[in-house]
């Protein structure tokens, strides 16, 4: 799956932003990504330098001093975001890139393609804590999900609508 992310990547004429390392799910749409002739840019803490998992073969590697600046650059440096299944990393990505949609901090779509369910519970999850008045209502207005690489794309490629928060809902769950 993320081979085809990589070979889609590059047949739309996209370039690829990741986190510049050769393993995981990471490494696999970067080198399809290559391999079709798309461009990659890949942005690494130099701790991730260290331990030797940079993918050199980036056509730009971009090396960082820790993983705030890392996201920080990689977000200024993408039009789109889109998550794979991963584990406590992506996680993270994805919280802050959600959290700064849903605070009108950004217009850039958010997919995250789950084609196996890893991320149904996560889902579950954010939909019990809107029951419970603890996310505003935009919450799932700020990401679309998926099971196919090909609707991904389509998502990704479609204009998105501001979201910002009225004063009243930046007072979640004042109730109770």
């Amino acid at each position: 799956m993320a081979e085809e992310v990589g070979t889609e990547l590059a047949r739309r004429g996209h370039t690829l932003v990741s986190g510049g390392a050769k393993v995981s799910c990471m490494g696999a749409v970067a080198r399809a990504t290559r391999a079709g002739g798309g461009r990659t840019v890949g942005v690494i803490p130099q701790a991730l330098v260290d331990i030797e998992v940079a993918d050199r073969d980036s056509d730009e590697l971009v090396v960082t001093t820790d993983m705030r600046e890392r996201k920080g650059i990689m977000d200024a440096r993408s039009d789109a975001f889109l998550v794979l299944p991963g584990g406590i990393g992506t996680l993270e990505e994805l919280f802050e890139i959600w959290t700064t949609r849903t605070l009108g901090l950004h217009d850039k779509p958010l997919v995250l393609l789950d084609p196996w369910g890893l991320y149904a519970p996560l889902k579950e999850l954010v939909e019990g804590m809107h029951e419970a008045g603890f996310t505003r209502p935009n919450v799932f207005d700020a990401i679309s999900w998926t099971t196919t690489v090909e609707e991904a794309f389509q998502l990704l490629e479609k204009t998105t609508g501001h979201l910002a928060p009225s004063p009243e809902e930046l007072g979640e769950a004042t109730a109770g």
